[in-house]
């Protein structure tokens, strides 16, 4: 291993492995994905716990994965392993025998801790009790529960008003708890409730909430299997979803087209190898993309663009049986605008934009043709670029034109990345809820919500800065490495007079911490969760709408930590005190009394604690899937959006960078240091570039190189990376987060949903300097 300068203790430390590079994979899963999912597990877990666990994720009547939010079948589940890869590497995480006692922060310091990469830092184990930094401290130390809850809450009470405090949420927070954190943060006074969809799929919500009138999908796992074209736009399943795979494979099975759109060949999207069946055991692969496009970043715009024209001129040779004119005239507003705003650009223009060859579009048109069962997925591709929000509204005009909603096998599949993302904003988690949500609040527990909006997670951290914000407490989640501007965001963390997280593992957010810091260890989705003797259970919300029960089964590594659900109703207690008009400790002491809580708050909830213990769980309702619509402007019809294509300025040296996931991570947490569908081995601070731009350039593979982005007259540096040639377009490059969300602007951001602009951002490359 080599070293060179020590980086601020905000970000990796700056240090080169021993890279190796093989040729990239055009297949996902398989026996090395079962061999490297038991390896984990093994490793972490041992044999019978680990098993044990397997055995019952995702199973009807077990606990939910806590990594991606693909849905379970609704009927059938496999009997052999309902979960993929990583999802085992995510339950070998929690299920780790590791742990981090008082004696091990004793020995080991806030400053020696930070050194470590964060594979390292998470490799360490699960916390098994509270920990305190005082102010000036060198060393975490253990803390009572009852100690915790007085200091937070004295932090809280002491601020000259409750927006001086911000409440972040991951997405592995329960649809339980995250109601009841909502509910704690409101009595208590503010909306500043930023949480992990403002940098993910807040870019969906919007486009989808002031056009179709829900900012969810729109599509049940059954369609893909009786639909006939599935397009996958900016988004890598084989690593991201593996799950998804199978339902693609069936979709093949049954006679449906795949196109592909995305920078990179990703193995997920080209082939499966079923681990489950006797032909993935065999090495058989199942080809996906009938269709692969290889688009420019941020080309899908223009792409979109360059379909529906093809779409409308062969519309003009065959009235009627192209477009869905049926359709258009009962569901939607604007058809006539929309056909003259496309004619604004000639196919040859949009195709040179998008990056993809003409031909190649007009295949793409022609398999869409004649077909009105069409379903669109999209995932960060999309999301994380200026025009994100116009992007997604540009695929639903284009599923407008084919009257591709409110039908089977048709419509729209935003493919949310953490388990119960989805779930934490059903349950109110944001920072601009609407005023009948409000009232439902105050009509149901008697006090008056805070009306003002609150602070996202980018404002959130500028409002570090200047002072407005004083306590930050992250329900979940490693804020520091997921959010963007890596240096400006560690700035603003050490800013703050106290920095609270409830983890199970330890992260880099707990080593740049404010004045004061506290650890609050909790449950893991896999542990058992009993109290009073009476085993407790929560539900979470997938990407389809599925709402379902999840009920852990391990012994807790520790006895001295306490679920979620439990930390926010003790702390909402000894904060608001005799202030409050809540009863916290009935709903600390059972989950069916915060589902009954639920259900007279939240549209779509009647009988939950009935319903949620059926099976398979219940769907929440969905207009949009039933062809009834809600637009913000237009009522019961669709507005076609007129959108203008984005502006790319590179200067000669400049290329366009996207930030994206090794195969061996899920968000922040790195499982280990294979990316073996790309080639990439025992490394991770690469950079991914086209030969033609390396030799004009003047880089050869596996040169040691720095890069910088400069927005608003800002510089911002990574240092050392290594360089590996790629098939990746012509001025685009790619590297893996968190080691490059330093090079993230902080005020660079989709217009209307305020997420950062991480699959867009110009950077130039330079020879290393030691």
């Amino acid at each position: 291993m080599s070293r060179t300068k020590e980086q601020p203790a905000a970000e990796n430390p700056e240090e080169l492995l021993d890279l190796k590079v093989t040729e990239p994979k055009t297949w996902a899963a398989g026996i090395p994905a079962v061999v490297a999912a038991l390896n984990d597990v093994l490793a972490e877990a041992g044999a019978v716990r680990g098993m044990e666990a397997l055995f019952k994720m995702n199973k009807k009547e077990g606990f939910d994965c806590s990594g991606c939010a693909w849905p379970d079948p609704d009927d059938d589940r496999s009997p052999i392993a309902e979960y993929c890869e990583n999802g085992a590497k995510a339950l070998a995480e929690e299920a780790t025998t590791k742990k981090l006692t008082g004696e091990f922060f004793a020995q080991n310091s806030v400053a020696n801790l930070v050194k470590l990469n964060d594979f390292e830092i998470g490799k360490k184990g699960r916390i098994a009790q509270p920990v305190y930094l005082p102010k000036g401290g060198t060393h975490y130390q253990p803390i009572s529960w009852d100690d915790a809850f007085k200091k937070i809450a004295d932090h809280l009470n002491c601020l000259a008003s409750p927006d001086e405090a911000a409440f972040y949420t991951s997405g592995r927070t329960s649809n339980e708890a995250s109601f009841m954190y909502q509910l704690f943060v409101r009595e208590y006074g503010t909306n500043n409730m930023p949480d992990c969809s403002n940098m993910c799929h807040e870019s969906s919500g919007s486009a989808l909430s002031d056009t179709i009138g829900i900012g969810k999908g729109t599509v049940k796992l059954n369609d893909f299997y009786d639909t006939d074209v599935i397009i996958i736009m900016g988004q890598n399943p084989g690593t991201n979803h593996p799950r998804m795979l199978t339902a693609l494979q069936k979709a093949k099975e049954n006679g449906t087209k795949i196109i592909a759109i995305n920078p990179l060949h990703e193995a997920g999207l080209m082939g499966f190898k079923n681990p489950q069946t006797v032909k993935g055991i065999l090495g058989i692969t199942t080809q996906l993309a009938d269709l692969y496009l290889q688009v420019k970043i941020n080309g899908d715009m223009a792409l979109l663009k360059a379909i529906e024209r093809m779409l409308y001129e062969a519309e003009l040779e065959n009235p009627g049986k192209v477009f869905d004119h049926e359709f258009i005239k009962h569901n939607t507003v604007g058809y006539t605008g929309f056909l003259h705003h496309l004619q604004q650009h000639s196919i040859d223009e949009l195709a040179s934009a998008a990056g993809v060859p003409v031909r190649q579009i007009k295949e793409a048109a022609d398999m869409l043709k004649y077909k009105s069962r069409i379903i669109v997925c999209w995932a960060m591709g999309i999301t994380q670029h200026k025009n994100g929000v116009a992007t997604i509204q540009e695929i639903l005009n284009l599923v407008l034109l084919k009257g591709s909603i409110g039908k089977a096998g048709a419509g729209l599949c935003p493919v949310r990345g953490h388990s119960n993302v989805q779930g934490n904003r059903t349950m109110l988690i944001f920072d601009k809820p609407t005023p009948k949500q409000l009232d439902k609040l105050k009509e149901v527990f008697g006090f008056e919500p805070p009306r003002n909006h609150g602070y996202d997670v980018v404002e959130s951290i500028k409002a570090m800065h200047e002072g407005k914000l004083k306590v930050f407490f992250a329900m979940g989640g490693n804020f520091l490495s997921s959010t963007p501007d890596t240096l400006y965001t560690a700035e603003a963390l050490r800013k703050m007079k106290l920095t609270v997280h409830v983890s199970t593992k330890l992260n880099r957010a707990h080593l740049v911490h404010g004045e004061e810091a506290i650890i609050l260890p909790t449950l893991s989705r896999s542990d058992k969760d009993v109290i009073n003797s009476v085993s407790q259970f929560v539900s979470c919300e997938n990407s389809m709408g599925v709402v379902q029960m999840s009920k852990g089964i391990l012994d807790p590594i520790s006895d001295d930590l306490l679920s979620e659900n439990q930390i926010v109703c003790k702390l909402a207690k000894a904060t608001i005190g005799n202030r409050t008009v809540i009863d916290w400790d009935k709903y600390a002491n059972s989950y069916d009394e915060v589902r009954d809580a639920i259900e007279k708050v939240i549209p779509g909830f009647d009988d939950y604690n009935k319903r949620v213990r059926e099976p398979s769980g219940f769907y929440l309702p969905n207009g949009p899937r039933e062809g009834k619509f809600t637009s913000k402007d237009f009522g019961d019809k669709v507005p076609f959006t007129l959108s203008e294509l984005p502006e790319h300025k590179l200067a000669d040296d400049e290329y366009m960078m996207a930030t994206i996931r090794s195969h061996d991570q899920f968000n922040t947490t790195i499982y280990g240091l294979e990316d073996r569908y790309r080639g990439i081995h025992n490394e991770r601070r690469v950079i991914f570039m086209n030969r033609k731009d390396m030799k004009k350039a003047g880089f050869k593979q596996g040169e040691q190189v720095d890069l910088s982005s400069y927005h608003n007259g800002k510089e911002r540096v990574a240092r050392l990376f290594i360089v590996v040639a790629y098939n990746i377009p012509e001025r685009n490059t790619a590297t893996y987060y968190p080691e490059t969300n330093v090079l993230v602007p902080i005020d660079s951001v989709a217009e209307k949903s305020n997420t950062p602009t991480s699959k867009s951002v110009p950077v130039k490359i330079k020879k290393h300097v030691a």
